[in-house]
C-alpha cells in the first residue's frame, strides 16, 4: 500500500527543479538575443550595402544628370520648331484667303469683318432659304475666329485683339439670329397663301446641316385642334385652348451649334499646357547652346548653377511640402469656382450644353398678303416681327388657376450626340444671362427614339445638358505606336472606350465602344488638327478633356504639373517606338511622382497577350525602375535589380532598349511629337486615371 503512494517530492527537488528551468529559460533567451543581434547584424550590413549601393547610384546620377538634360534639350527641340511651324501655317492660311479673292472676309482683319457685317445688315427680305444658306458662311467666319482664339498662343494673342475677335463674334452671333427673325417675319406673311388645305393652317419645315426651322401658322383658331405634330416628325407641342383660338405662329428654331452660352473668358485647357510648354521650351532651348559652347571648367561650373536653378524651380513650383501645397491648390480652386449661384442655376463648370439651342418661340401672326387687282398688298408693322407672352404678365379674367396650363413640348434629340445618362432640360434666363432649370416639369426621355418630352411654363430658348465629367476619372490608358509618325492613344471609361488616332499635326477618332458596343459617329475617319478635334469630340458629348474646374467634380489623382508636363513631353519623344499604359499603382505614390508602364514596341513586331511591360517612377528630375509589377501585392519604391536612376525617361528607357528603337525615336516630325503632347497634356491621363 505504501508502494502505491506517490512519491512526496521534497523542498530541495522542487527548487533544483525550479532552478534548471530558470537555467533553460536563460539559455533560451541567450540564445534569441545573440540570434537577433546577428539577424539585426546581418540586416545592417545588408542595409549598409544597399545603401552604399543606392549612394553611387544616386552619386552616378548625379554626375552624368547634366550630360542627360543637355541632350534631352537637344530632343525637345522640337517643340519651338513645331511652334515656329504652326506660327507659319497662321500666316500661310491667311496668304491663301488673300490669294483666293473669293469674296468672302478675313475675319481677323476688322476693317473687313466689320464691312462684312454692315452690307449684310443693309439686306432686306430675305428669305429663309437665303438665310440659311448665307449662315453657312457666318457660322464658318466665327469657327475660324474661335480657332484663332484657342490655337494662337497667349504671346502672339495682344488684349486688343481678344477683344476684337470675341467681339466679333458676339456681332455675327446677333445679326445671324436677327436675320432669322426677319426671314421668319416674310415667311408668316404669306402664311395664308401656304395654308394646308385639310387644316387650313400653314405647316413648314426647313432642314439644313446646321439648322432645323419648324414653323405653324394658327390661321382655323380651331379650339379643337391643339395637338401639334410636324409631317414626317415626332416634334410637336401640346398647347392650350387660349393659343388653339389665338393669332399665333410657333417657331422651333434648331441651331445646331450654341450662340446662346455667353463666351467664356477663361483660358481653354489647351492654350494653359501649349503656354507652360512653350516656356519650358523657351527656357530650355536658351540653356543649350551655352551648355554645348563652354569648354569643361565652366561647364562643371554652369553644371552646378544648372542644377541648383533646377532645383529652385522645382521647389516653387512644389511648394513647401504636401500641406503648402494642398494650401496652394484649395487658394486656386476658390478663384477658379464662382462664389455664387442663383436657385436652379445650371453651373457650365460642371454641365455642358449638347445637341444645340431649341429657340420656341410664340409670334404674334403678322397681318397677311391680300391680293388685289393683280398686286399682293400687305401691311408692315414698324416693329417687326412681335412675340406673344404666354403667360400673360396681368390675367383680368382668371377664373382657375389652370386657366395657362405648361405647354408639352416634343424634340428630336440631335443624331450626332452622345447621351451616357438621360439629358437634363435647362431653358434661358435672358435676365440673368444663364441657363436654369426651373419652369421645366415632366421630363420624360425614349433613348431609342432620341426623343424628348416635357412641360415648359414658358416659351424660351431651351437646350440639353449632360455632366462634363461623366467619363471622368479614366479607368484605363494606352499609348502605343501604329507606323512611323503615327500613334493609337486609347482611353477607357466607366461608359466608353475611344481609341484616337495622331499623325504629323491631325487628330483622328478611330474607334467608339459605348457599353462595350461598337458605336458608329459621323467623326470617325475624319482628320482635324489637336484644337479642332477637341472641341468636336466635346460637342459629340465625348469629353475627355479635363478643364481647370474639373477636380471640383472629379475625386482624380492629383499630380504635380510640373511632374505631368515632364512626363508628357517625354513620353511624345518616346512614342513612335515605345508603348506606355495606365498603372494601378500611380494611385499608390505621392503627387510629386507617377508611376507607368512602358515597354519597347517597334512595328515590325507582332501584337502579343502577355507583353513584358516595365514599371516606371518618374518624379519629373529622376526615373527609375520598380521592382514590383502590376499583379505585386504591396507596393513599394525599391529599385528594381541591375538597375539605375537617370534624370530622364529617355536615358531610363535607353538601358534596357534597343539600338533600332533608340534610332527610331529621333526619326519622328516635330509636329507630330508636339501633337501627341498636346493630347497627352489636353486628357491629363496621369491625374484623371
Amino acid at each position: 500500500m505504501s508502494g502505491s503512494k506517490k512519491k512526496k517530492i521534497t523542498k530541495a527537488d522542487r527548487l533544483k527543479q525550479i532552478q534548471e528551468e530558470e537555467e533553460k529559460r536563460q539559455k533560451e533567451e541567450e540564445e534569441a538575443r545573440v540570434k537577433y543581434e546577428k539577424e539585426e547584424m546581418e540586416r545592417l550590413e545588408m542595409q549598409r550595402i544597399e545603401n552604399e549601393k543606392l549612394q553611387k547610384l544616386e552619386a552616378k546620377d548625379l554626375e552624368r544628370r547634366n550630360e542627360e538634360l543637355e541632350e534631352l534639350y537637344l530632343l525637345e527641340a522640337c517643340f519651338p520648331e513645331a511652334e515656329k511651324l504652326k506660327r507659319d501655317n497662321r500666316f500661310l492660311s491667311q496668304w491663301k484667303h488673300y490669294i483666293q479673292c473669293d469674296g468672302s472676309p478675313d475675319p481677323s482683319i476688322a476693317q473687313e469683318i466689320n464691312t462684312f457685317i454692315t452690307l449684310w445688315k443693309e439686306e432686306t427680305n430675305e428669305t429663309l432659304e437665303e438665310v440659311i444658306e448665307k449662315s453657312k458662311l457666318v457660322l464658318n467666319l466665327i469657327e475660324k475666329l474661335k480657332l484663332i482664339l484657342l490655337e494662337t498662343p497667349p504671346y502672339d494673342l495682344q488684349g486688343k485683339n481678344i477683344i476684337q475677335y470675341q467681339g466679333s463674334i458676339l456681332e455675327l452671333q446677333e445679326l445671324l439670329h436677327l436675320k432669322f427673325n426677319r426671314a421668319t417675319e416674310i415667311l408668316l406673311r404669306q402664311a395664308s397663301t401656304l395654308a394646308d388645305l385639310d387644316s387650313g393652317n400653314m405647316e413648314k419645315v426647313i432642314r439644313d446641316e446646321s439648322v432645323t426651322l419648324y414653323i405653324w401658322a394658327n390661321l382655323k383658331k380651331n379650339p379643337r385642334h391643339r395637338s401639334i405634330r410636324f409631317s414626317e416628325t415626332q416634334t410637336g407641342f401640346e398647347i392650350p385652348r387660349i393659343l388653339a383660338t389665338s393669332d399665333i405662329a410657333l417657331r422651333l428654331l434648331h441651331t445646331h451649334y450654341d450662340h446662346v452660352t455667353p463666351l467664356s473668358p477663361v483660358l481653354t485647357p489647351s492654350q494653359e499646357n501649349i503656354s507652360i510648354i512653350t516656356d519650358f521650351v523657351k527656357e530650355e532651348v536658351k540653356s543649350v547652346p551655352t551648355a554645348v559652347s563652354k569648354d569643361l571648367q565652366e561647364e562643371k561650373k554652369q553644371q552646378e548653377n544648372e542644377s541648383n536653378s533646377v532645383h529652385e524651380e522645382e521647389t516653387k513650383a512644389e511648394g513647401q511640402g504636401d500641406v503648402e501645397e494642398q494650401m496652394e491648390l484649395l487658394l486656386e480652386n476658390a478663384c477658379e469656382k464662382p462664389n455664387f449661384f442663383e436657385e436652379n442655376e445650371v453651373d457650365l463648370c460642371q454641365f455642358t450644353t449638347l445637341g444645340g439651342v431649341y429657340h420656341l418661340d410664340i409670334l404674334e401672326l403678322p397681318p397677311q398678303c391680300k391680293p388685289m387687282k393683280g398686286w399682293m398688298i400687305v401691311e408692315i408693322l414698324k416693329e417687326g416681327l412681335q412675340k406673344y407672352t404666354y403667360p400673360p404678365e396681368t390675367a383680368e379674367d382668371l377664373e382657375a388657376e389652370n386657366a395657362f396650363p405648361p405647354i408639352e413640348v416634343t424634340l428630336e434629340v440631335h443624331e450626332n450626340v452622345i447621351f451616357f445618362e438621360n439629358p437634363m432640360v435647362a431653358r434661358w434666363d435672358a435676365e440673368g444671362k444663364h441657363w436654369k432649370t426651373d419652369g421645366i416639369s415632366n421630363v420624360s426621355y425614349k433613348p431609342e427614339e432620341r426623343l424628348i418630352t416635357f412641360n415648359l411654363e414658358t416659351f424660351c430658348p431651351v437646350t440639353l445638358i449632360q455632366d462634363a465629367h461623366i467619363n471622368m476619372p479614366y479607368q484605363s490608358w494606352e499609348l502605343r505606336p501604329l507606323d512611323v509618325n503615327k500613334v493609337l492613344l486609347t482611353v477607357t471609361t466607366v461608359f466608353t472606350e475611344l481609341q484616337i488616332q495622331i499623325k504629323e499635326n491631325l487628330c483622328m477618332l478611330a474607334s467608339i465602344k459605348v457599353n462595350n458596343k461598337n458605336h458608329s459617329t459621323i467623326l470617325e475617319e475624319k482628320w482635324m488638327t489637336p484644337v479642332s478635334f477637341i472641341i468636336a469630340l466635346k460637342k459629340a458629348g465625348l469629353n475627355i478633356f479635363p478643364t481647370g474646374h474639373s477636380h471640383l467634380y472629379v475625386v482624380i489623382n492629383y499630380k504635380h504639373p510640373l511632374v505631368e508636363v515632364k512626363a508628357y513631353r517625354q513620353m511624345a519623344l518616346l512614342s513612335s517606338a515605345f508603348a506606355f499604359c495606365w498603372s494601378k499603382w500611380n494611385t499608390a505614390c505621392d503627387s510629386k511622382k507617377a508611376i507607368f508602364q512602358v515597354r519597347e514596341h517597334l512595328l515590325k513586331e507582332e501584337p502579343t497577350q502577355n507583353p513584358n511591360w516595365t514599371l516606371l517612377m518618374f518624379s519629373g528630375d529622376r526615373a527609375q525602375s520598380l521592382k514590383i509589377n502590376e499583379s505585386s501585392d504591396a507596393f513599394s519604391e525599391v529599385l528594381k535589380e541591375e538597375t539605375e536612376f537617370h534624370s530622364t525617361l529617355y536615358h531610363m528607357v535607353k538601358d534596357f532598349a534597343s539600338q533600332e528603337a533608340m534610332r527610331a525615336v529621333r526619326r519622328p516630325s516635330c509636329q507630330f511629337v508636339d501633337s501627341v503632347c498636346h493630347m497627352l497634356l489636353s486628357t491629363r491621363l496621369l491625374s484623371f486615371s
